[in-house]
């Protein structure tokens, strides 16, 4: 009986470190947005162009996600009231014209062939990195 106990708290121990997952050498978790977008980037970067469907679909989630952020902080931006108003307003501007050239380099990278693979990528990523930092300026500016 003792010898039974032993055994099934020697098999739940075991699979409980198999079931465990470090995360990998160099990787660490996120800390905050900056940290978030910078991966999403490295992500986009690490694509190849045999993945390229995929790369093109996790592109449109990244942007279709900053839209929907983007329309909110319009929406709170429209509601302002404060004098910081007009200077939101410029920051939203800014962030519209770095989400239409996020949008652009999102439909060159649908279209890019395995010689141009490389450089389209690097640029979506950072337009898109672009991107979520003039949300992030803007975002933050609002909460003051």
């Amino acid at each position: 009986m003792n010898r039974r106990i032993i055994v099934e708290i020697l098999v739940i121990a075991l699979g409980a470190l198999l079931t465990y997952t470090a995360p990998a050498v160099g990787q660490t978790a996120p800390k905050d947005a900056t940290q978030k977008t910078g991966d999403a980037s490295e992500r986009i970067k690490g694509y190849t162009v045999e993945k390229k469907n995929e790369a093109v679909a996790y592109g449109k989630k990244l942007v279709s996600d900053l839209d929907k952020k983007i329309k909110d902080l319009e929406a709170q931006i429209a509601r302002d009231t404060s004098s910081a108003k007009a200077d939101l307003q410029r920051q939203l501007s800014e962030l519209k014209a770095k989400r239409a050239q996020a949008g652009k380099k999102l439909d060159e990278l649908g279209k890019a062939s395995a010689e141009s693979w490389d450089s389209v990528k690097h640029g979506f990523a950072d337009a898109y990195k672009d991107l979520q930092t003039a949300f992030d300026k803007a975002a933050a500016s609002i909460r003051k």
